[in-house]
């Protein structure tokens, strides 16, 4: 994407990182063999595929698209070759937002004097880093409208997370939360939502706030839950567990796009976003983690308890022109609807352990869809 002007299209363009689990094939323990999965997977993909901070995580990344067909194809594509890569390695890939099985903790990191930084400044919050999230980038250039609109998406954070949920496992146990990555995730000091800003200068300032204070290695350590993009002339939304098909990660990107667009469009107007109280925020995040699609959320802006598929809904609608602009609202309105009735990702692993009490089995079930391809609107995303 060129920088500093959005491209001639009002539908922005839209690119996906997803991250996975390295697992043994026979046991479903998470194994340090991230880079043997990258390496075979790399005559595939490219540069669209690449290690993370952990030996445990591979991640694939699409280009720039417009067209959710477009992107949903290459997410399929990246999660079948990251597949194909480690079964050829007798092992698997699976998209999980946290180990279900294996020995998680501490992770191996991997080496390089960037991750020693890291290692020094963090210390035991490192030991719980071996977890999987989506992050979406929609096209926007203008740094300061992005900190605008990223005022207006902070209160869809806590939704977002209830959305994607899809880490109930930890330590081979069950957690009672349907979202454990963002527990742990939440306790850094750079990690959840940012603070309303309102300019790139000011969000710029912060950040050398937090460099001075010696909570971030540089700037690409920044890991608030929506930021601008340190690489990409973008908008990153970051807070959402990695799905367990790529049909839900390109549903999960259709809606955030829209509701960058009607953000944008209401800070053309001259609105710089709601203010929300910290207080609350943090609730919502709570409750999100704790009970996914499966209970009540928090409407951040009053406080109240509001059916989790409510909250959900009243997104849909928000965003429903720009859905409508990008030929998208029956896509997301479909994946919501499968949501409704076959429960989120963590609903879905826990239903894979009750057949049999088995953690394989979870495992099992989780590898299966990581590698279903990009279903049709008539296919359900249900194990």
């Amino acid at each position: 994407m060129a920088t500093g002007q959005r491209t001639g299209s009002s539908v922005p363009l839209l690119g996906v990182e997803e991250e996975f689990l390295v697992v043994d094939t026979e046991r479903g323990e998470v194994v340090p063999e991230a880079a043997t999965v990258v390496d075979r997977a790399r005559p595939a993909l490219g540069t669209r595929v690449g290690g993370e901070i952990t030996k445990l995580q591979v991640e694939t990344r699409t280009d720039p698209c417009r067209r959710l067909d477009d992107l949903g194809a290459q997410l399929a594509e990246g999660r079948a070759a990251v597949q194909a890569a480690a079964r050829s390695a007798g092992l698997r890939v699976i998209a999980s937002g946290s180990p279900v099985l294996g020995r998680a903790v501490p992770p191996p990191i991997t080496e390089g004097p960037r991750q020693d930084r890291g290692k020094a400044t963090f210390r035991g919050l490192h030991d719980e880093l071996a977890i999987c999230a989506v992050h979406v980038h929609v096209e926007e250039p203008d740094r300061d409208r992005a900190v605008l609109i990223g005022n207006h998406l902070r209160q869809h954070l806590p939704v977002f997370l209830a959305l994607t949920a899809n880490s109930p496992y930890w330590s081979e146990r069950d957690t009672g939360y349907a979202s454990w990555r963002s527990v742990t995730w939440g306790r850094w000091p750079v990690a959840g939502p940012p603070p309303f800003l309102t300019s790139a200068k000011q969000y710029d300032d912060h950040v050398d706030t937090l460099l001075e204070a010696g909570a971030l290695v540089d700037r690409g350590t920044l890991f608030w839950d929506l930021r601008l993009s340190t690489n990409h002339p973008t908008l990153e939304v970051r807070v959402a567990d990695v799905p367990l098909t790529a049909a839900e990660s390109a549903a999960f990107a259709a809606l955030v796009r829209a509701l960058v667009v009607v953000a944008g469009n209401a800070v053309d107007r001259g609105d710089e976003g709601p203010g929300l109280t910290p207080e609350l925020v943090r609730l919502a995040y709570w409750r999100a983690a704790r009970d996914g699609m499966g209970g009540n959320g928090v409407d951040v802006t009053t406080g109240r308890l509001l059916p989790a598929a409510a909250l959900a809904g009243r997104l849909v609608e928000l965003a429903r022109p720009a859905l409508d602009e990008a030929g998208d609202r029956e896509r997301v309105e479909d994946w919501l609807a499968r949501l409704a009735t076959d429960g989120d990702g963590a609903t879905r692993q826990r239903a894979a352990a009750a057949l049999r009490g088995r953690l394989t089995d979870v495992v099992d079930e989780i590898a299966t869809r990581t590698a279903s391809g990009l279903p049709g609107r008539e296919e359900s995303t249900s194990a």
